[in-house]
């Protein structure tokens, strides 16, 4: 698995992020130090950047928004997402930086 990808269960996959928020689009940019590096437009004010994280992956990954979870680092932007519903082979595909699906 990669570094990113913390665990997987049965209940789902749990990944490593670090948010760059205030970005001049949201996308996937790449892995940095083991977390999947991911820029938002939204600031990082008022869980207004945790919101618009826990969308935008839901989108990419073709989920729900209420299939993932913030499992830590509501105030930091390293996080700790929760996604149920994927196993880590189809989270990584998916989230690959790079990867071909359309926002």
């Amino acid at each position: 698995m990669p570094g990113w990808i913390v665990s997987e269960d049965a209940a789902g996959v749990t990944i490593a992020v670090q948010v760059v928020p205030r970005a001049s689009r949201n996308e996937v940019t790449g892995v940095q130090g083991g977390l999947l590096k991911v820029r938002l437009t939204a600031p990082p004010v008022e869980g207004a950047a945790n919101e618009a994280l826990l969308a935008f992956l839901a989108e990419a990954l073709g989920l729900r928004r209420r299939d993932l979870e913030l499992a830590s680092g509501e105030r930091a932007r390293r996080k700790l997402v929760r996604i149920r519903g994927l196993d880590a082979a189809a989270v990584r595909e998916r989230l690959a930086p790079g990867a071909a699906w359309e926002p």
